[in-house]
């Protein structure tokens, strides 16, 4: 479980393909210090677990090692990534700590298209085109996790959704990198998910 509060902003060192999976290497300075193998950790909203870690250069931080399967690799963004862009990461949830986002899974329900990405006033106003199975969850005032950010969506359309972003948000994460036409990944509230469930089985009681 995750916040959506990410972390720091993680460098990509190297991509393995290999016949069964995808090794991900991934250069984090912040989440290296404390994680060990076998601790789940949020790239890019999406929950892996590390596999290895290795001591990266002095003061470079360690470089972490994911192995990803196939239908992670192409149902995410992950699959655009290249040997130095930039990954948001977040270390799991631990009990008793600080819950500053929302509720946060690390299973990615679908990528958008980000169609709107420019300044506004102070901050930025950022649109994605969402598929249909991800904006149902959507609504004005909730929370809406894009790329592994928690986010209040400020405005809802038939096929997108927009966020406002102050710039403190896109200095200290990966959205600094993005552009429009970009994808991003997309996860739907999860109360808003039990909510819809509840919803739809009163809806159509068992005859």
């Amino acid at each position: 479980m995750f916040t959506g509060i990410v972390e720091e902003t993680g460098r990509v060192e190297r991509i393995e393909p290999s016949a069964k999976a995808i090794a991900l290497t991934i250069r984090a300075r912040v989440c290296g210090k404390a994680v060990r193998t076998g601790d789940s950790v949020a790239v890019n909203g999406c929950c892996l677990t590390v596999v290895k870690i290795t001591p990266g250069k002095k003061g470079g931080g360690k470089l972490l090692r994911f192995d990803l399967l196939r239908e992670t690799w192409d149902r995410t963004n992950l699959s655009a990534v290249k040997p130095g862009s930039g990954v948001n990461l977040e270390r799991a949830l631990r009990f008793g700590g600080r819950l500053g986002g929302h509720f946060v899974t690390g299973h990615v329900d679908g990528t958008g298209k980000i169609t709107r990405w420019e300044p506004a006033g102070q901050d930025y106003l950022l649109e994605v085109a969402a598929p249909r199975e991800v904006l149902q969850y959507v609504l004005f005032k909730g929370s809406i996790t894009v790329d592994g950010i928690s986010l209040t969506v400020a405005k809802v359309n038939r096929r997108s959704f927009q966020v406002w972003i102050i710039p403190h948000t896109r200095e200290v994460t990966a959205l600094g990198e993005r552009t429009v036409g970009d994808a991003v990944n997309l996860e739907g509230d999860l109360l808003g998910k039990y909510v819809r469930q509840f919803v739809t089985a009163a809806a159509s009681p068992e005859k």
